[in-house]
């Protein structure tokens, strides 16, 4: 994005409730550096993060990209999986722990806040990794964040290698986690991570992210809104900004989530089958969990195809401006399943022209 659309973007995250926007790496461009800077003048109230590599350049980079921000953050990080130590990093585990607290002390001259993370965290050592979030903590972090950074991981062993961790740290620093999707997890990773004690989770609108993505914020929230039974945990976020949010992003991007995606995609609240669309039109809770306007989509919708019933013909016809009787009903229902063999879906004008046909005593074929 550039910094006009990041800006943007921000605004509408705010609005949406978000606690900390990470507006970018400012080592990486000078874009990045801007969009930091000016996130930090144009929402002074923000929590404004600032991502750096554990080093001293990126450090003191961010730093003054978070000059103008109230309440500023930088986030620090380093790989400390013997994978990446061996070939990305060239270095031991001594090197990066000491580089990591280098960082986190240099970082804390700047800001009170800092937040660590230990990319590759999932494939780390569990014992080195326990020292080295220790040891940044010490070093005056408030948060550790331990990312799943390629998605390896499973829900359950999430959950027990978060848990190990809260339990080290105690109170003296606040436990993340940040997920990746590539076995299509990260949302249940994210949510073990918190029965496990973790209280940030790192996401993304519509679960964009590297490779396949990250944990989606939309899923994560409506999850434990929907479940609170048994996820009793709440977020400042307004859910009703969620569908808004999703479709700027993908106004920005230029892509959108699959029709499919879980909670902003285009057939969340879909209904073709017309098992699943008598219900619904009986009664909206048969088949949807959630109420479409909680998360900020004007309605629900019905789609009719060949799957479709005569519940929900008859309704569409009533939408249209006509009420059928029983015996129109079958002779529409009748060609409408004729058309909707043959095609997706059916539009208003098809259906309507068959109402008309019918109501006409046009004959079937004419």
């Amino acid at each position: 994005m550039t910094v006009p659309e990041k800006i943007r973007m921000a605004s509408k995250l705010v609005e949406l409730g978000v606690d900390i926007l990470e507006a970018g790496f400012p080592i990486a461009s000078e874009g990045d550096f801007q969009a930091v800077d000016a996130i930090s003048k144009e929402f002074p109230w923000v929590q404004v993060a600032a991502l750096a590599r554990a080093c001293t350049l990126d450090v003191e980079r961010a730093a003054r990209a978070l000059e103008h921000a109230r309440r500023p953050r930088i986030h620090t990080f380093i790989a400390t999986s013997d994978i990446h130590l061996k070939h990305k990093l060239h270095k031991s585990r001594e090197e990066v722990l000491d580089m990591a607290v280098a960082a986190v002390e240099l970082a804390r001259r700047y800001v009170d806040d800092v937040e660590f993370s230990a990319e590759d965290a999932t494939r780390t050592d569990p014992e080195f990794l326990e020292k080295v979030a220790k040891a940044v903590v010490e070093a005056g972090a408030r948060t550790v964040n331990l990312p799943d950074t390629v998605g390896y991981s499973v829900p359950d062993e999430f959950g027990q290698f978060i848990g190990r961790i809260v339990r080290a740290l105690g109170d003296t620093a606040i436990v993340s986690v940040h997920c990746h999707n590539d076995l299509g997890l990260a949302t249940a990773n994210s949510i073990a991570g918190v029965l496990a004690g973790a209280r940030q989770v790192e996401c993304t609108v519509n679960g964009i992210g590297e490779r396949a993505g990250n944990c989606a914020l939309e899923e994560i929230v409506m999850a434990f809104k929907t479940r609170h039974d048994r996820l009793p945990f709440d977020t400042g976020i307004v859910t009703e900004q969620i569908f808004p949010a999703s479709q700027l992003l993908t106004e920005l991007i230029s892509f959108g989530p699959q029709p499919n995606k879980a909670i902003v995609g285009s057939n969340a609240f879909a209904h073709e089958a017309g098992i699943h669309q008598d219900g619904y039109l009986k009664e909206r809770t048969t088949y949807e969990i959630m109420d479409p306007r909680s998360v900020g989509v004007p309605e629900s919708r019905l789609v009719l195809g060949k799957h479709s019933g005569r519940h929900a013909l008859a309704q569409r016809c009533r939408d249209l401006g006509y009420p059928v009787d029983k015996d129109e009903l079958e002779a529409i229902y009748k060609r409408f399943i004729a058309v909707a063999d043959t095609k997706k879906g059916v539009l208003n004008e098809e259906i309507l022209a068959i109402i008309q046909e019918v109501k006409a005593g046009v004959p079937a074929g004419d």
